[in-house]
């Protein structure tokens, strides 16, 4: 059974979104050979993660309001647009705590933040990630993404991948 969640597109510097990406960020300092450094990371989300270009999504276990005193994201996931012209979009931020993986809350974010996308006019998404997260990587694969030549400089990245996504017409 799938876990009770819902999604909910808040402001990327709301304090609910400033703690869940504050855990990714964590997450990637602890994991990544010689850490992460997130210094100057918040003023760039905020800029790129919010309307009219982007959107900042956190999941809550359902029943749950991001308004709810104490409230707590169990994962996030942003989007932005990186290539307005040819309609190019990118999944930002994505990010599960550990203690919700495995219950397929990671592919129902991924799917939610593809719509999410297409609603903003992205026809395709691309999204980057390092090597050590391996379980990242066989989700993007799983739900269709293929991998592509370097298309930023993140300095942290060493896979890249884009999708095309199924517009309704």
């Amino acid at each position: 059974m799938p876990a009770a969640i819902s999604f909910h597109t808040v402001d990327p510097t709301a304090p609910l979104a400033a703690a869940a990406m504050a855990a990714y960020f964590a997450e990637l300092d602890d994991r990544f050979p010689g850490g992460f450094d997130a210094s100057g990371q918040s003023t760039k989300d905020a800029e790129l993660l919010g309307p009219p270009g982007g959107a900042f999504v956190v999941v809550l276990p359902q029943g749950h309001s991001p308004e709810e005193v104490g409230a707590r994201a169990v994962a996030c996931g942003g989007v932005q647009t990186i290539e307005a012209d040819i309609r190019y979009g990118e999944i930002k931020r994505m990010w599960v705590d550990t203690a919700w993986r495995g219950t397929g809350v990671g592919s129902r974010l991924l799917r939610h933040l593809e719509s999410v996308a297409a609603g903003l006019g992205h026809h395709v998404v691309r999204l980057d990630t390092n090597d050590t997260l391996v379980e990242a990587i066989g989700m993007y694969r799983r739900a269709g993404y293929r991998e592509i030549e370097r298309y930023n400089d993140n300095p942290y990245a060493r896979h890249f991948f884009e999708k095309q996504l199924a517009l309704s017409v």
